[in-house]
């Protein structure tokens, strides 16, 4: 499977995007360490569903989703975060997003774990 054709990994990828946007406005003080971080967290998603489509098994792509699944737990947490520091409001679209990639990925790993044990 070609990872460039899922919609979760479509979905993350404009995550990222709206990440990198929601940031330029943060405090220079910020680049460094909250900043920094969520940037590593959002790029981490799209990244380890690519991963787990390019391994050789759909066990492997599922332990590599649910890493995915921790990274946008991580920038939702740091994103919350931001809100509370009012960085952000925290009605910022961007939590609709992250409402989005995690129904997407969910889905997904529940279709790789259904495949998975029907060839089991």
């Amino acid at each position: 499977m070609n990872h460039k054709d899922l919609n979760v990994w479509k979905e993350s990828m404009l995550l990222v995007k709206k990440v990198y946007l929601l940031l330029a406005g943060f405090p220079q003080s910020e680049q460094f360490g909250l900043c920094s971080q969520m940037r590593r967290a959002a790029v981490s998603i799209p990244s380890n569903i690519a991963e787990g489509c390019g391994r050789n098994s759909d066990k492997e792509a599922i332990h590599f989703c649910y890493i995915s699944h921790g990274s946008l737990a991580e920038l939702e947490t740091q994103l919350l975060i931001s809100a509370d520091l009012k960085y952000i409001k925290s009605d910022n679209d961007i939590f609709d997003q992250i409402t989005t990639v995690r129904k997407l990925l969910s889905g997904f790993i529940n279709h790789l774990q259904q495949k998975n044990d029907l060839n089991a």
